[in-house]
């Protein structure tokens, strides 16, 4: 396969798994109220994500979706936790992430939602149905498009990390950062919706 094949793979890759949905969401509210102490979130969510890219690689997804209740089981964890996380923003208060307030999100909820999160099933498979990166050898394709996707998962979700890092150190008045917290919990409620949505597809 040419290496412009192979770039395109890549930004494909970039463009699907660094678009906002439920896991950046929630991995800005953390870097927002956590500062880097949302890289255990962080580590869980990469776990949870690289299981999931595995799953739909292997044909497991289509093994569950034909169990309707764990596709709603998984679709209610996602958005209920979304959920939470969104209330647990807009209840901090103003001040209060420079003080070292923090959410409940830790490398086991960070590993439940990178499984649960229908937008990386979905981003998964339609990068798999995409540019074949080596002719010949489906098992070799599969693999090598799972090491690049998890290798960009890693690199987007930092890079999202940081930037809610970076608002947990901007010096903010208080109505400004009022309005901050309700934006992001706001957020965090729409991937929760969208997560809802899309499992009613």
């Amino acid at each position: 396969m040419s290496s412009v094949a192979n770039w395109l793979f890549i930004a494909s890759a970039v463009a699907l798994l660094g678009s906002p949905g439920p896991g950046i969401a929630a991995l800005l509210a953390a870097g927002r109220v956590q500062g880097w102490g949302a890289l255990r979130f962080y580590a869980g969510l990469q776990v949870g994500l690289a299981i999931a890219f595995a799953a739909t690689a292997l044909g497991l997804l289509s093994l569950l979706e034909a169990v309707p209740l764990a596709v709603s089981a998984m679709t209610l964890v996602s958005a209920g936790y979304l959920i939470y996380l969104a209330y647990q923003i807009a209840a901090v208060p103003v001040g209060s992430t420079r003080q070292g307030a923090q959410t409940r999100s830790s490398l086991m909820s960070g590993l439940v939602l990178g499984i649960a999160n229908p937008k990386a099933y979905a981003a998964f498979a339609s990068l798999m149905a995409s540019q074949t990166l080596v002719e010949h050898d489906r098992q070799v394709d599969v693999l090598l498009k799972w090491i690049v996707c998890v290798i960009v998962a890693i690199v987007v979700d930092l890079a999202w990390l940081f930037v809610g890092v970076r608002l947990r150190r901007a010096v903010l008045r208080p109505p400004t950062e009022r309005i901050l917290n309700y934006t992001l919990a706001a957020t965090i409620l729409l991937a929760a919706i969208f997560t809802l949505l899309y499992a009613q597809r």
